[in-house]
């Protein structure tokens, strides 16, 4: 199979700016243990979508071959500064824009100094270990106006064409769960996923991903992204549906919690 491995983890900096505070540090600690059985499933590249990255008028592709910056989250710039390297298979990255526009997509490169990557794919890319010269990878934005569906076309695309070069891929969808943060200061030390049906809905879908009931799954969907105020719709889950051409056996949930009162979740698909 040329996907060997796929995953779901949140994008937030906060594990990784403050593994002071122990329930954050615990999804850091998930996220290293994931990285560490992706690159033991031996990808030639790894297939990156960020809820973060947002693009309006076409779908981008990070084209430029090595971006080293560093990073300061918008949202939570107090806690300091998130350095990266991320090597990206270029070759890769332009045979999926030249898919996309076969396909009628349009869809462009993104090759410039200082590109502003995200924080999502500043996150996954440290703490799984990837976009390294021996392990690159080749990043997706997020259209916003495209919805789930067109979100699991561009996964299948994106596969299909790195699957033609012959190429074993790890999936990885990178946002969290249910969307209601707390809107007043908290003492970290206290958080909890804010509202409790956001909670229940989310440990559901968690379970049904877990049981590896893609029908189920699937007429489940819908009603939680409306119920759970999931982040942008779930779509990043809806990628690795596409990516894994809507089938998995099962998944292992290898941390699951609130980042400053959102649902989060480390997540492992078992293909």
């Amino acid at each position: 199979m040329t996907i060997v491995s796929a995953f779901l983890v949140p994008g937030s900096p906060l594990p990784h700016l403050r593994p002071d505070v122990d329930s954050w540090r615990q999804f850091k600690v998930a996220m290293e243990n994931v990285g560490e059985k992706l690159r033991a499933s031996k990808p030639d590249v790894v297939l990156i979508y960020s809820t973060q990255w947002f693009a309006v008028l076409d779908e981008i592709w990070l084209t430029r071959h090595r971006s080293l910056d560093v990073h300061v989250d918008e949202n939570w710039h107090e806690f300091g500064e998130l350095p990266y390297d991320i090597h990206t298979d270029v070759d890769l990255a332009n045979a999926c824009i030249e898919s996309c526009r076969a396909a009628g997509v349009n869809a462009r490169g993104a090759d410039y100094e200082s590109f502003p990557i995200d924080t999502g794919t500043i996150v996954a890319c440290n703490a799984l270990k990837v976009g390294t010269p021996e392990l690159p990878v080749v990043v997706a934005s997020n259209n916003l106006y495209d919805n789930q569906a067109a979100t699991e076309k561009l996964a299948a695309l994106a596969v299909a064409c790195i699957s033609e070069k012959g190429k074993r891929i790890a999936v990885i969808g990178v946002g969290g769960l249910s969307g209601s943060v707390f809107t007043t200061a908290v003492d970290p030390v206290e958080d909890r996923v804010v509202k409790k049906v956001e909670d229940d809905c989310n440990k559901k879908i968690l379970s049904l991903m877990e049981s590896g009931n893609i029908q189920a799954l699937r007429e489940a969907l819908n009603s939680y992204a409306k119920e759970a105020r999931a982040e942008m719709g779930f779509k990043h889950f809806h990628w690795l549906l596409g990516a894994l051409d809507g089938h998995f056996k099962g998944a292992i949930v290898h941390h699951y919690g609130a980042i400053y009162g959102s649902g989060a979740a480390v997540v492992e698909f078992s293909i």
